[in-house]
């Protein structure tokens, strides 16, 4: 299978053997963000690149970056040309996946490395050996690496930050400044993210030369127009039944649901699991082989609910996600858009459910004044909540100097929260102590 001369992405100017790869790939035309960025990337140019979760950055930069290894002139000595900078280990073995595939045509076939924490450092080490053109990295584990004598950066001539809104909100701005010392000065640099706050602003421009500022239409933090979004209304210790409800009555083949806590993925994991339901936790305490095989396990159809810990919110791709649900609401607006982006990728639909109690409801209210939408509240037959939602605010303020904050609140509405969860759990244990004295 081969792109035709006049297909659209030969007309992106990108050279043959990655037009083959994109083939294989049935990519059939250009998302918008990659028509836009990959022609001045290839003119060598520095670029942000700002479009919301599944509009497909991660090839936009991985062709742009092999094209120029395509056309670069190599030792037999790999020295790493090209780095990719990820905040999550999850996030790396994705991006090195997708540059792995797209690769596979070069004419001088390129050595991919993939290097992140929570693992063994010996086996990155011995992958390293004999150096590696493209590195995929979390910021610690490139500077522990390097701090060993395994990766040397002298020769790298295009540095990528891919959710780079994320790098910062890690934490990682002190080893982003260790390591872009450690670059040489004439570089490329293109810059990726669903958003772009002043701190992101701020490091491209400290790192980028002019940039070219590459937006999709409208806000690149709004939900995506194909996401249908409901809003249930729900006890919050009635959030499992409906959860296993919903999946058998819509017959939903796979829905990756968000939780709090690594205790809740568990928990409810557990649950349904007993209600004969293929589910799975996935959090930050799983190693690494565990994480993929859940992923694979999902993505295979041999498993059908992932409970997951905000850690999947960005990067992580699930092809054909169906559906979402908030069984637990996210921190903020920022987070809801990226959790709910797992789904409605590339141009596909998708459903986003999220679950509201009496004691979320001002939480979710936040949210939705933050990304400009109203989702109206529906109920499901059997499952009406009997907790009375709280009176909205007085809109003059009440008493003067008394007005609770946004953190107050927001903390209030965990609060309660955690005792309903809390309380959920206490009855759960009580039936199953109960049933065994039966």
């Amino acid at each position: 299978m081969s792109q035709r001369p006049d297909s659209p992405f030969a007309a992106l100017g990108l050279a043959s053997p990655l037009l083959r790869a994109v083939a294989e790939r049935a990519y059939a035309a250009p998302t918008p963000i990659q028509a836009a960025a990959i022609p001045p990337a290839l003119q060598g140019r520095d670029v942000i690149g700002c479009a919301h979760t599944g509009s497909g950055k991660t090839a936009a930069f991985g062709l742009a970056l092999l094209h120029r290894l395509e056309h670069t002139r190599r030792s037999a000595w790999r020295r790493t040309k090209a780095l990719v900078l990820v905040p999550t280990r999850d996030l790396a073995v994705q991006v090195g996946e997708t540059l792995r595939q797209l690769a596979r045509h070069l004419t001088d076939p390129v050595k991919v490395a993939v290097v992140f924490g929570g693992v063994s450092v010996n086996p990155q080490m011995l992958g390293l050996r004999g150096g590696a053109e493209l590195i995929v990295a979390t910021p610690g584990r490139l500077l522990d690496l390097i701090g060993r004598n395994a990766v040397q950066l002298d020769d790298v001539e295009l540095l990528v930050l891919d959710e780079a809104d994320r790098l910062l909100d890690e934490g990682f701005a002190d080893e982003l400044d260790r390591l872009t010392a450690l670059l040489p000065p004439q570089r490329q640099g293109l810059f990726f993210s669903a958003t772009f706050p002043p701190a992101v602003q701020a490091l491209a421009t400290t790192l980028l030369h002019d940039p070219v500022r590459v937006d999709l239409p409208g806000k690149p933090d709004a939900a995506a127009p194909a996401i249908e979004q409901q809003a249930i209304e729900v006890d919050a210790a009635r959030r499992t039944a409906l959860l296993r409800h919903l999946i058998e009555l819509h017959r939903w083949p796979r829905v990756l649901v968000f939780v709090a806590t690594r205790y809740a993925s568990e928990h409810v994991a557990d649950k349904l699991r007993r209600a004969g339901l293929a589910a799975a936790a996935f959090h930050g305490d799983l190693s690494q082989g565990a994480r993929s095989r859940v992923l694979a396990e999902l993505n295979s159809g041999a498993l059908q609910v992932l409970l997951a810990t905000d850690m999947a919110a960005r990067g992580l791709h699930i092809a054909g996600l169906p559906v979402v649900v908030n069984y637990d609401l996210p921190r903020s607006a920022v987070d809801y858009t990226h959790r709910i982006g797992r789904t409605a990728r590339a141009g596909a639909t998708g459903l986003a459910v999220s679950f509201v109690s009496a004691a979320t409801e001002a939480h979710f209210r936040l949210i939705e004044k933050r990304q400009g939408q109203r989702v109206p509240r529906q109920q499901v037959a059997g499952f009406e909540p009997r907790e009375v939602t709280a009176p909205a605010p007085d809109p003059t303020g009440g008493v003067k100097g008394r007005r609770k904050s946004r953190k107050d609140k927001l903390r209030e509405a965990a609060a309660n929260e955690a005792a309903a969860n809390e309380a959920a759990a206490n009855e759960a244990a009580t039936s199953g102590a109960a049933t065994k004295g039966g």
